[in-house]
């Protein structure tokens, strides 16, 4: 591989790297800015979108530990936000689910962030934005293919 293509593929890499870390902290701050951690924000969108789930599961999905996810539900918990029960068909499991102040502050909280990103990535027009997407799974399932050879 000559040096133009190596050199290419790094600036490419920068550049991503980059875009996502000035988007990520636009997302942080997003969350911030709703009176909530990015833990709890991440529990409180996966109960919204997939209904109540095993505490064990909302852990893999928001990538906690088991100590970790106790606690934040802890947290949500004492604030109202949700509640637990045991799983009918076997009581060593239990799930967590939204109260109804957990759904609405849940749904404000989400609509409001979906509000901020929008406005970060309103530099690139909507068919650009299609273009990106497009172009970033091509090259994340790329990525991943070589990966598997």
């Amino acid at each position: 591989m000559n040096n133009e293509k190596l050199d290419l593929a790094t600036k490419l890499w920068l550049v991503l790297y980059k875009a996502e870390r000035a988007l990520e902290r636009r997302a942080l701050e997003s969350i911030e800015s709703l009176g909530i951690t990015g833990t709890d924000f991440a529990i409180l969108e996966v109960l919204l979108h997939k209904g109540p789930l095993p505490i064990n599961t909302i852990g893999r999905k928001v990538l906690l530990t088991s100590g970790s996810i106790t606690t934040a539900v802890d947290r949500l918990e004492v604030r109202g936000l949700v509640s637990r029960s045991f799983d009918a068909a076997d009581r060593r499991i239990r799930i967590v689910a939204l109260t109804k102040d957990g759904a609405r502050a849940a749904s404000a909280s989400f609509k409001e962030h979906q509000r901020h990103l929008q406005k970060a990535i309103e530099v690139l027009s909507e068919r650009e934005q299609i273009q990106l997407i497009t172009l970033l799974k091509k090259l994340g399932k790329g990525v991943e293919s070589d990966d598997e050879k």
